[in-house]
């Protein structure tokens, strides 16, 4: 029973990297498609030294994944190794065993000397038992005769397990020799194409400088909104507490001694928006993407992109191109604001606000309902790069989270 688990649990496990194995496959597809329409320009663009960057990393991705999968396939190989001897020599003494019986019984087996056994005995009792040993011993011969018979099957079972086994690890072995040498080819190609983009090293410390200040534009934004919604409720609260205090017939005095609520209890004051803040917190781990197909370009905290360092306020995610751009959770939009040419969208869901940047354009308005996928914009292409992502951002009031952290897998 204990190895039928074990070989269960391997099962799941190799299952699991072949698909995400399947995955970075159709990942790499993409990237050599779009390699090629961009290999139409003799000229060599960031975009092209991007999706090389990409290719590399999924290559690796891949190699790792390999690896995992060898490790499994040598774990289950010495298992069934150890099991295969193991039934080799349990077989091997069941057959002792049954030979010496079998020799045994030849030489009893004529019904006078059987009768005499039994007649001889000193009593009744005896006799009986030794009528008893008699049929016990051709009973066993029968099950021994079975457990031999079992085990040879299942001793065969294994074997071509193991054999099973050892071809599949003879197939990733020479997948990953070839996946190694696809990774040198990708890596020889981008130190070429850092080369030809040397010279213009300037432009695209320009480029980035420029994608920066957008950003921080953005960023302005968003917490100008949620400034904006915390004042308000602030505002909301106090008027509330003042006609409470007027129809209490309150004291001044009891009014300035109100304690002051943090910015979480005041935008989950109401039912409504207390549930909703609880849902979303509930779900942190299993949100769905912003985008249906996507990776992350840039993660959450220090960057350095093109020599630049900043501080990522969220993650950058490349989608296909006029992906359309969907809303993570229920809530309310907060803001849609055109930043530099592109709309940015906050949705705000109790305590917590989404904010999705970087759109062509727009779907919603302020002050609509959303639901969860809902689409809410189609993302926009960077004129520079040639590249189609967003910038996605998670906030707790006015703090931002790493929305890593709040994704499901992808």
């Amino acid at each position: 029973m204990i190895v039928m688990g074990a070989t269960k649990a391997f099962a799941q496990s190799s299952e699991e990297l072949k698909k995400q194995r399947d995955n970075l496959n159709q990942e790499l597809q993409r990237l050599n498609h779009e390699l090629e329409v961009t290999s139409n320009n003799k000229k060599s663009t960031l975009l092209q030294l991007n999706l090389i960057k990409d290719k590399i990393e999924i290559q690796e991705k891949k190699i790792k994944n390999i690896d995992s999968d060898i490790r499994l396939l040598d774990n289950q190989i010495t298992d069934n190794t150890n099991e295969v001897h193991g039934l080799q020599s349990q077989l091997t003494q069941l057959k002792k065993d049954y030979a010496a019986m079998v020799l045994f019984a030849f030489r009893n087996q004529s019904a006078y000397n059987k009768l005499m056994f039994i007649f001889i005995s000193k009593d009744f009792n005896q006799a009986y038992m030794r009528l008893k040993h008699l049929q016990q011993i051709g009973a066993y011969r029968v099950r021994q005769a079975e457990y031999i018979t079992g085990t040879e099957k299942d001793l065969g079972i294994k074997i071509v397990q193991l054999d099973k086994n050892k071809k599949e690890k003879s197939d990733l072995l020479a997948e990953q020799e070839k996946e190694k040498t696809a990774l040198g080819e990708a890596k020889k190609e981008q130190a070429n194409k850092v080369i030809d983009l040397s010279q213009h090293q300037k432009q695209l410390k320009e480029q980035t400088a420029t994608a920066q200040r957008q950003l921080a534009r953005i960023n302005r934004a968003i917490q100008d909104a949620i400034r904006r919604e915390v004042e308000k409720a602030a505002a909301d609260e106090k008027a509330a507490a003042a006609a409470k205090n007027k129809a209490d017939n309150s004291s001044v005095a009891t009014t300035s001694r109100r304690p002051i609520k943090t910015t979480n209890e005041l935008l989950t004051a109401t039912p409504e928006a207390a549930k909703l803040s609880s849902d979303f917190l509930g779900n942190r781990g299993h949100l769905p993407w912003p985008v249906a197909n996507g990776i992350f370009l840039h993660g959450f905290g220090t960057v350095v992109i093109n020599g630049i360092r900043d501080e990522n306020q969220g993650v950058s995610i490349k989608t296909n191109e006029n992906a359309p751009v969907r809303a993570v959770f229920d809530g309310v939009v907060l803001i849609v604001q055109d930043v530099s040419g592109t709309y940015t969208v906050v949705i705000r869901h109790g305590g917590y606000f989404t904010a999705y940047s970087n759109l062509k354009s727009v779907s919603v308005s302020k002050g609509q309902k959303v639901s969860l996928k809902q689409s809410i914009g189609v993302a926009a292409a960077d004129p520079a790069t040639g590249e189609t992502e967003i910038e996605f951002q998670v906030l707790k009031g006015e703090d931002y989270m790493d929305p890593a952290s709040w994704l499901q897998q992808n």
